[in-house]
C-alpha cells in the first residue's frame, strides 16, 4: 500500500508543475525578465537621453528658430529660412568641397588598405596579431596631437621640406593645402578601413581562390568574381566609416588646411563662435546629421551583419 502511494505521489508531482506552467504563467515570467533587462539597461538609458537625445533635439529645434538682432535663436517664430540659406552659392561650394575631399579620402583608404589587410588576412596568426597591433598604434596617441605632428612634418621647416631641399627639389609648401588636409584625413582614418576589410577578407575561404585558379582563371578574374564580391560587406563598411567623419571632419582641416580649405566641420563651427547664427549652424548641422544617419543606416543593412 505504501508503494502505491509513493507512485500516486511521484505521478501527481509532475501534473502540478505542468498545470502550474500555464499560458498566464509564462507570460508573467517574460514580463519580469524584461522589467529586469528594463533595470539593468536604465543607466545606459539615461546616458542616451541625456547626452544624445536632448542635445539632438535641441539642435534641431534651434534650426527651425528665428535669428535675433543680439546673435542668439527666438524660439517663438519658426520658420525654415536657416534651411532656405543652404542653396546659398558659398554653402554650396563648401559641401562639394567636404564631399570631394571625403570622397577621395576614401579612396585613397581603400586602395592602401585592400591588400593590406589582405595580407595580414593571409599571414600567420603570430603575423596577424603583430600587424593588428601596428595598425592599433596610433589610437595610442590623441587625434589632435597627431595633427600637430603632421603641422611639422608638413612644416616649411619640417622634416619633409628639408628633405626636398637637400635633395635638390626647394623648399616644398604642402601644409596649409587640400593635399595636407587628405594626408591627415587617410592617415587618422585608415585603421577604420582596414579593421573591416580584414574582419570580412580573413572569413573568405581560401579553398574558393584555390578553385578558381584551377579551372584557369588569372588572378585578376579571381579577384574581380571571387575575392571582391565576397569582401564587398567589408569594403561598404570600411568606406562609410571613412566617409562619415571625413565629410564632417573639423581638427584636420582646422590645423592642416588653414582657412583656405574650409570645410562643413569648420563652417558650422564659425556659424556657432563667430558669426553667431546659432540656427543657420543647427540647420546645416541637421542636414549633415541626417546624410550620416542614411549612411549609418546602409552601413548595417549592407555590412554590418555580415561583419
Amino acid at each position: 500500500m505504501a508503494a502505491v502511494v509513493e507512485r500516486d505521489e511521484i505521478d501527481v508531482e509532475p501534473f502540478i508543475e505542468g498545470e502550474e506552467a500555464t499560458p498566464e504563467f509564462e507570460a508573467a515570467n517574460i514580463a519580469q525578465e524584461r522589467r529586469r533587462g528594463l533595470l539593468i539597461a536604465l543607466p545606459a538609458y539615461l546616458y542616451l537621453i541625456v547626452f544624445f537625445a536632448i542635445p539632438l533635439v535641441t539642435v534641431v529645434v534651434y534650426s527651425f528658430a528665428t535669428r535675433d538682432r543680439f546673435g542668439g535663436a527666438d524660439l517663438t517664430r519658426f520658420n525654415l529660412d536657416s534651411y532656405l540659406e543652404l542653396n546659398d552659392e558659398l554653402i554650396r561650394t563648401i559641401i562639394v568641397r567636404s564631399a570631394g575631399l571625403a570622397i577621395l579620402t576614401t579612396l585613397i583608404c581603400l586602395a592602401i588598405s585592400y591588400p593590406f589587410a589582405y595580407y595580414m588576412a593571409t599571414r600567420s596568426e603570430t603575423v596577424r596579431n603583430v600587424m593588428l597591433v601596428f595598425v592599433m598604434i596610433p589610437f595610442w596617441t590623441n587625434f589632435l596631437v597627431r595633427n600637430y605632428a603632421w603641422y611639422v612634418i608638413l612644416g616649411t621647416d619640417g622634416p619633409l621640406s628639408r628633405v626636398a631641399e637637400f635633395l635638390g627639389f626647394g623648399p616644398t609648401r604642402i601644409l596649409f593645402t587640400q593635399a595636407a588636409v587628405v594626408l591627415g584625413l587617410v592617415y587618422g582614418f585608415l585603421p577604420f578601413m582596414i579593421l573591416p576589410l580584414y574582419a570580412s577578407i580573413e572569413r573568405i575561404d581560401g579553398r574558393l581562390l584555390e578553385a578558381s585558379r584551377d579551372l584557369y582563371a588569372t588572378g585578376f578574374q579571381s579577384f574581380r568574381h571571387v575575392l571582391w564580391p565576397l569582401s564587398l560587406p567589408g569594403v561598404i563598411a570600411g568606406s562609410i566609416l571613412v566617409f562619415i567623419p571625413s565629410l564632417g571632419a573639423y581638427v584636420t582641416p582646422q590645423v592642416l588646411g588653414g582657412t583656405g580649405t574650409t570645410m562643413l566641420g569648420s563652417y558650422i563651427v564659425t556659424q556657432f563662435l563667430t558669426a553667431r547664427n546659432l540656427p543657420f549652424g543647427a540647420a546645416m548641422s541637421t542636414v549633415l546629421m541626417v546624410f550620416m544617419l542614411a549612411a549609418t543606416i546602409v552601413y548595417f543593412r549592407k555590412g554590418g551583419r555580415t561583419l
